[in-house]
């Protein structure tokens, strides 16, 4: 028979174990709280920057909507219309106000509302930037893993090549070369503009193109990164020990090195995630999408300020989200990251 005493003895590492699991959620959860605050005061601190750059720019946008020939008075009417004769502050708190009711003003080019705009304009960029990021990945981690595994060999001197080649071609003219082999040349994919998901297989091969200019420069980065996170991988004792039981190269390598590998790859992913949202503007128009960027563009040089102030704020939130979903991801990857 067991004494009692050694029951609670064993019963306390495991007791224990699920002390330090809910003090670890509590933790989460008091860091995703912290994150949150930060996040609204982020998106606060933007959209008064960007208020204040609209406001201070030269040009009147009644006069520009109505056109350089129109009568003052109509001038005037259009102002008032605007609110632009109204204090700045109390234009920005009652822009404010609605943007928290998820009503970012109407667009003075489109005459709709700002965010079903930004929301036409997502279901393009969102896509893109996804799909480009993931093809990234998938050729990225298998040639850091490969040049790793071939350290100093032909195979490491044919990927590094490969990687620099990547780096130094500019997203832009990689994607004017794809339009020019694969849709003038071969007339296998379109050269640029977006039927809509409703086409479904269209809508897909629309954005083909526009992403693997996008995911190129990209995957060379990150493969670079993932070569110097394999290497640093590579040398470690349990890896030696997996080696010296007898294990096949690639499982050393996709089942062993890659989970730590991988950490220090979340880090880039997400911060090339966040410019590609950012940075999407100059693929968007050598394609002719419709996303948030080209929206951006055109809304800067219609002088529609609703709609440059939602595109700027919408993009600073999609930012954030991404580094948010970074750091928490951290965890997953690895159990030693402690949220402070």
């Amino acid at each position: 028979m067991v004494s009692p005493l050694r029951i609670k003895r064993r019963a306390a590492p495991g007791g224990g174990y699920n002390r330090r699991n809910a003090n670890r959620g509590e933790r989460v959860v008091a860091y995703v709280g912290r994150r949150l605050i930060g996040f609204g005061i982020t998106l606060l601190l933007v959209s008064i920057a960007v208020f204040v750059v609209l406001s201070v720019i030269p040009g009147d946008p009644a006069q520009i909507v109505l056109g350089m020939e129109a009568q003052p008075a109509a001038v005037q009417a259009m102002r008032h219309r605007l609110g632009l004769d109204q204090p700045p502050v109390t234009r920005y708190l009652h822009w404010l106000t609605g943007a928290l009711r998820g009503d970012l003003g109407t667009s003075l080019s489109y005459d709709l509302p700002v965010s079903q705009e930004i929301a036409s304009g997502l279901t393009v960029t969102v896509p893109l930037t996804g799909s480009a990021i993931l093809l990234a990945l998938l050729l990225a981690i298998p040639l850091g893993a490969f040049t790793a595994a071939h350290h100093r060999r032909w195979g490491d001197y044919t990927g590094r090549l490969l990687i620099q080649v990547g780096m130094i071609l500019p997203e832009f003219l990689l994607g004017l070369l794809l339009i020019l082999l694969f849709a003038v040349a071969l007339h296998w994919l379109p050269a640029g503009g977006f039927p809509g998901w409703r086409t479904g297989g269209k809508a897909a091969a629309a954005l083909l193109l526009p992403a693997v200019a996008l995911a190129l420069p990209r995957a060379a980065v990150l493969a670079r990164m993932a070569r110097a996170s394999f290497l640093e991988v590579l040398d470690e004792g349990y890896i030696t020990t997996a080696r010296g039981k007898g294990l096949p190269n690639w499982k050393v390598l996709y089942k062993h090195a890659m989970r730590n590998a991988l950490v220090s790859l979340v880090t880039v992913s997400g911060l090339l995630m966040a410019q590609l949202i950012a940075g999407s503007i100059i693929i968007e128009n050598v394609f002719a999408l419709r996303g948030v960027g080209r929206l951006a563009f055109q809304a800067i040089e219609a002088r529609d300020l609703p709609l440059v102030q939602g595109t700027v704020v919408v993009v600073a939130l999609l930012i954030a989200a991404v580094n948010l979903a970074v750091d928490l991801l951290y965890g997953l990857l690895d159990p030693r990251v402690r949220y402070e």
